[in-house]
């Protein structure tokens, strides 16, 4: 089981960038394959971008693709999300997660655990 603690959020204007962070506890880390997702007010919790376990393979929702990135440091335990050109509608609340096995997944409930999650607030 892996503990997640998210950061980096905060509030920003539109065409801003942030940079979240999530570090993980425990010697396994790098037999995870993370996840982040978000969850604005009034909306259902969804899928942002994933990474294997690796680092080979990444993915991302439609609405982030081209913007965001995901990237892990197996050595550190540490997964991160930069967050380019930034539009009010990226307001959420963000979380990573952890899944063993081969993929990462769009589906949250694939995800076993799950960091307290961190504010993003984009101003237009």
């Amino acid at each position: 089981q892996a503990q997640l603690v998210e950061s980096g959020g905060g509030l920003v204007q539109a065409g801003g960038s942030l940079r979240l962070s999530c570090a993980a506890s425990g010697r396994t880390f790098s037999s995870y394959n993370m996840g982040w997702f978000r969850q604005a007010p009034g909306k259902e919790r969804e899928f942002v971008a994933g990474i294997r376990r690796s680092g080979d393979n990444t993915g991302y929702a439609d609405s982030v693709k081209g913007r965001f990135t995901i990237s892990r440091d197996n050595a550190k335990n540490t997964v991160s999300l930069q967050m380019n050109n930034l539009k009010p509608e990226d307001t959420a609340v963000y979380y990573c997660a952890a899944r063993p096995g081969t993929w990462y997944s769009t589906k949250q409930y694939d995800y076993q655990d799950w960091g307290q999650g961190t504010q993003v607030t984009v101003s237009s």
